[in-house]
């Protein structure tokens, strides 16, 4: 049997080994985020296991929803076969954020004689180039520079809005914004429970910020904290952005700060990952009208019945 832990901010920097070469290319294989993604309902477990880091997530009401992440290896990836066995020694039966490179890779057939392959729609991330956002460059990006134009002209007088960067001294500042943010968003509402969940992981983050390798921006109007964003390293050539927050009363900030965020947070970097829409409607719309390079699909393997 894999004996599990559960995981806490300290980890980060026993576990960080595994994630050399990571290549699996959607936002739940960023470790900063596997840590984070703790709440009185989701528990982030993990183990080291057979020269690999296996993470696992137990739920406290809705059992039905535990789960494993593909194991994490700097050297290779686990066959489906090999995925039979991890399961079996974890209690598991099935895998979740499965990027569709893996079945790709080892061939739908031979991933279906171990496993159903089930697409997880709202877990698909959103990838975008870097250049692209911090350019917006050409016609599709007109209105969006449109925006930005907007918020310098009504905002932009010498030293009203300012850029800094994130630390332990203004992170408390980034928490008192995401209470508000949350207000405007409704986001505790009980339909709401992934951006409540999300809303959590980003105050984990923001309390233990220095045990993570993580870049991180906020922006201020008139010395108040009315956008944030946090960017997490996750392949070779892609960052994610794990979270960017702004008021959206504001007209014109959000597009200013994303294009701030992709010049400032992503240097070294050929891609921007700007993860799922969790399947909501505002979400999906948004993120299509930055116009994605391509989407990584998630997909969730099922251990057939032996």
């Amino acid at each position: 049997m894999i004996k599990f832990k559960q995981l806490t901010p300290p980890d980060y920097a026993t576990y960080l080994p595994y994630f050399k070469n990571q290549r699996y290319s959607l936002c739940a294989y960023s470790l900063s985020s596997i840590i984070a993604w703790n709440n009185a309902e989701y528990i982030p477990l993990g183990a080291e296991h057979d020269g690999a880091f296996v993470v696992a997530a137990e739920f406290e009401t809705v059992k039905k929803n535990r789960h494993l992440l593909l194991p994490i290896s700097p050297e290779r990836m686990f066959t489906p076969e090999e995925l039979v066995t991890v399961a079996d020694l974890a209690g598991h039966t099935e895998y979740w954020f499965v990027p569709e490179m893996y079945v790709d890779h080892f061939g739908e057939k031979a991933v279906g004689r171990h496993f159903t392959i089930k697409h997880q729609g709202a877990y698909d991330d959103y990838v975008y180039r870097v250049d692209d956002l911090a350019g917006l460059k050409g016609n599709r990006y007109s209105k969006k520079r449109n925006l930005i134009n907007q918020f310098q002209r009504d905002y932009m007088d010498p030293g009203k809005v300012v850029i800094d960067s994130i630390n332990r001294n203004n992170a408390e500042e980034c928490l008192l914004f995401l209470e508000a943010w949350c207000r405007e968003r409704d986001c505790d509402a009980d339909d709401q429970v992934d951006l409540s969940c999300e809303k959590q992981a980003a105050i984990n983050t923001l309390n233990h910020f220095d045990a993570f390798d993580l870049k991180g921006i906020l922006l201020r109007i008139d010395g108040q904290v009315s956008a944030f964003g946090i960017s997490a390293p996750l392949t070779r050539d892609m960052a994610t952005l794990q979270y960017e927050k702004a008021f959206g009363s504001i007209k014109g900030l959000y597009q200013y700060f994303d294009n701030a965020c992709a010049r400032m947070l992503f240097n070294g970097y050929t891609y921007l990952n700007k993860e799922s829409d969790m399947g909501i409607p505002g979400l999906t719309k948004a993120k299509k009208s930055y116009h994605p390079f391509k989407m990584v699909r998630s997909v969730k393997l099922i251990t057939n019945a032996r």
